[in-house]
């Protein structure tokens, strides 16, 4: 008992310890209710927004995008003030730091150089709106849909389920395919001796009928669009149509008028390669 009395110090000394315990518990409490409470704030702006936007579903994976990107840079300021004022409470003078962080980034500058290109280039993307969470892109060789968007990477799954995490400064050129709408193109391989004018109109048929079906009409944007032959050798020929769809509907519109077509015609119609 008498040593630890004697390790505290004088009545003088304990004042000071006891003041600094306390302002560290301070800041380390003030920093976790922050964090929640701009956390909180952020959900209650993304629920506003969402109202807002209702059933626009570009302007909700935007919000949801920029909402997690916000949180995450919120966070990581207010942890890093917390942190940079604890280490002053326990006496650590961060002058030192700095400038040993200064020699040290000479150093490795150049191996840095392609994690602030990262964040450069996530910062540029999310500003412009390029890609949003749950958007269908092609990117750096890889096609999948959008999982998530930070400022270092963006997570892709492709349609295997392989997840890919792709960094920013790697990304040069993005094909997205959500925005506004998208063409289902249709390529029905037929035999060369087939009555072309005779499939078109049940093609034509096909599409009226698809667009009047409760469970595509919301899916079908437009008018089927028959562009005609568009290739054909001494056995087989091609006829190409297309459907403008919603972005996320182009594969089972496409699917469902070629199953129509094959029971309409009774043939053997596939999909050209």
């Amino acid at each position: 008992m008498p040593s630890f009395l004697a390790f505290l110090g004088t009545p003088d000394n304990i004042i000071p310890l006891i003041m600094s315990a306390l302002r560290i518990t301070f800041v380390v409490l003030a920093a976790i209710l922050l964090i929640r409470f701009c956390n909180k704030a952020i959900r209650m702006l993304k629920n506003r927004l969402r109202a807002r936007a209702q059933r626009n579903l570009e302007e909700l994976k935007r919000i949801e995008t920029l909402g997690r990107v916000i949180s995450y840079v919120a966070t990581t300021v207010i942890g890093t003030i917390a942190v940079i004022e604890v280490l002053h409470e326990f006496g650590i003078s961060l002058a030192p730091v700095l400038a040993a962080a200064g020699i040290v980034g000479v150093a490795v500058g150049f191996g840095a150089q392609s994690l602030v290109k990262d964040y450069f280039n996530g910062l540029v993307m999310l500003l412009e709106n390029q890609i949003r969470q749950g958007d269908s892109i092609e990117t750096a060789g890889k096609k999948g849909t959008v999982e998530e968007v930070t400022l270092r990477h963006i997570r892709l799954r492709d349609y295997e389920g392989t997840v890919h995490f792709i960094p920013n400064s790697v990304i040069t050129t993005v094909s997205n395919m959500s925005r506004g709408f998208a063409y289902a193109v249709i390529d029905i391989k037929v035999p060369i001796a087939s009555d072309f004018t005779h499939i078109m109109q049940v093609m034509r048929s096909i599409g009226t009928q698809l667009r009047a079906d409760e469970d595509f009409r919301d899916k079908i944007q437009g008018d089927l669009e028959i562009a005609g032959i568009e290739h054909m050798d001494h056995e087989t020929a091609v006829l190409r149509a297309r459907f403008q769809v919603r972005p996320q509907d182009k594969g089972s519109v496409r699917r469902e008028f070629m199953y129509r077509v094959k029971q309409a015609l009774d043939t053997p119609v596939q999909s050209a390669e």
